[in-house]
Order: C-alpha cells, then sequence, then structure tokens
C-alpha cells in the first residue's frame, strides 16, 4: 500500500523547503494560505497568502545564511483533509543556533495546503533565536 497522498504532499513540501526549493514550496500551496508562526519574534505571526508566505520562507533563509534544515522524522494523516508533520529543525543566527523538534499542522484542499499551524518544542528558544 502506498502513502496517503496528503502525505506524500507535505513530505514534498517539506523536502523542498528543506532544499531551498522555493519555487516548489510555492507550487504546494494555494494563493490564500495562511502559515502560523509561534512565539513573540520577529518572524511570529499569521503570514497570509502565497506571497506573504514565500516573502517568510525567504527572510527565514537569508538570516539564516541559507542553513536552516528540517529533517523530516514522520508525517501522519487523517484521510480527511489534515496533515502532521514533526522534524527536527537547525539553523544558525549570527551566534545563535537552533536545534529542536518542530511540528506542523497541515491542511489540505484539492491536493494543495491552504493553512500551517507550526508548534514549537521550546518556544523561548526559538523567540531567542529569532529575535523581535
Amino acid at each position: 500500500m502506498g502513502e496517503h497522498p496528503d502525505c506524500a504532499l507535505v513530505r514534498r513540501a517539506c523536502t523542498a523547503f528543506s532544499e531551498g526549493d522555493l519555487d516548489t514550496v510555492a507550487t504546494l500551496i494555494t494563493s490564500d494560505v495562511v502559515h502560523h508562526v509561534p512565539g513573540d519574534n520577529a518572524i511570529s505571526g499569521h503570514h497570509k497568502g502565497r506571497d506573504a508566505c514565500m516573502e517568510l520562507y525567504r527572510t527565514m533563509s537569508e538570516e539564516t545564511g541559507g542553513t536552516m534544515r528540517t529533517e523530516l522524522e514522520t508525517v501522519m494523516c487523517d484521510g480527511r483533509g489534515h496533515a502532521m508533520a514533526v522534524h527536527r529543525l537547525r539553523a544558525e543566527r549570527g551566534n545563535r543556533g537552533l536545534d529542536m523538534k518542530n511540528g506542523e499542522f497541515f491542511t489540505i484542499v484539492g491536493g494543495k495546503i491552504t493553512d500551517i499551524d507550526e508548534c514549537a518544542e521550546n518556544i523561548d528558544a526559538l523567540n531567542a533565536f529569532w529575535g523581535t
């Protein structure tokens, strides 16, 4: 039995993001996608729309000098348009490093990602890494 299409979509998006392939990421999300980033820091908040999300991803890459990587550990889905990814997030920014588990809850409609709700293993470390 093959992988569920929702899991395959999330896996493809996570792989593309980790490889810095933002062109592919853009094709996997809807024009009205929303990415919710937790915490109280420079990138936290609700990034609404494909353009805003792509700007977020470019900023994350630029601010980390391209060091941001996600190592996908598992993807799970409910078969009703929701998937969850757990991965290890690693990045460097100036004299700060980040190495923690992160989770993302995806909503999928029509074979595209419409919502990403992110959770961090350590919000305080995430806030310290990104600053205000």
